[in-house]
């Protein structure tokens, strides 16, 4: 068996598709630069990461189930003045990842609160963190299901293995009961384990009408605001604002 058919078994038993593909190219271009062989070794191995690196990147994006794709760079921090574009540069490192803080987005409906959590949730995916969107609604029915089914210890290990969960559009929905309390111990559960990053149209004083429960509220509240970041979204629509700028735009 020739050198090149041992080399393609072994790469293969190996799992390394990416040097497969490449190694007979860069050893031309290896023999072409007059590279030693550490350089080209070097070379053949950084292709290989760098391709599982982008792989892992797109499976966790995946993952995550963002409704759209949004970054920072299209948010128009202009139409919001309450908030500080920078702060969100600076968040979007993910030292609050680190750290298992949290992230509260505060504001009236099409203020920009989605746009905001997808694009430092996709930021987070690139900077190796796995992460999982979800709306409170959704999150709230699925731990109904484990409930009832007797599996909540397994539902809450499983959503524990995510570095943060986006938990959208809290207060849009009312929840039962039983509803307010399941997600009442999920948000306790991630406490200084893991982040969340909230949206949510109610001020904190209203959400009692939302949970139920005063103390249990409170308690929420204590848990959800002690190691986080909170950013109020005041103002008109920013859905609004933006249609109403790119229509000047496109008159002037």
């Amino acid at each position: 068996m020739n050198t090149e058919l041992l080399l393609d078994n072994i790469i293969k038993q190996l799992r390394m598709p990416t040097i497969g593909r490449q190694y007979r190219s860069l050893a031309r271009e290896a023999e072409e630069r007059n590279f030693s062989y550490e350089e080209y070794l070097l070379a053949l191995l950084e292709s290989e990461s760098q391709t599982r690196e982008e792989n892992q990147r797109q499976r966790r994006l995946k993952q995550a189930k963002f409704p759209v794709q949004k970054t920072l760079d299209t948010y128009d921090f202009s139409l919001m003045p309450s908030l500080n574009r920078n702060r969100f540069i600076t968040l979007a490192k993910g030292e609050f990842v680190d750290k298992k803080e949290n992230i509260i987005l505060l504001g009236n409906s099409g203020t920009g609160k989605t746009h905001l959590a997808i694009s430092l949730g996709i930021e987070m995916i690139q900077n190796g963190y796995k992460t999982k969107f979800i709306t409170a609604a959704e999150l709230v029915e699925e731990l109904l299901m484990a409930n009832a089914e007797h599996k909540l210890g397994a539902f809450e290990k499983k959503w524990l293995k995510f570095d943060v969960i986006i938990v959208d559009e809290l207060g849009y929905v009312p929840f039962s009961k039983t509803g307010a309390e399941l997600l009442f111990q999920f948000f306790s559960a991630r406490y200084e384990r893991a982040s969340v990053i909230i949206t949510t149209n109610l001020e904190f004083s209203e959400w009692t009408d939302l949970f139920g429960d005063e103390k249990m509220t409170t308690a929420l509240l204590d848990r959800l605001t002690h190691r986080s970041h909170i950013h109020l979204l005041n103002g008109e629509s920013y859905r609004f604002r933006q249609s109403m700028k790119q229509r000047e735009n496109q008159e002037g």
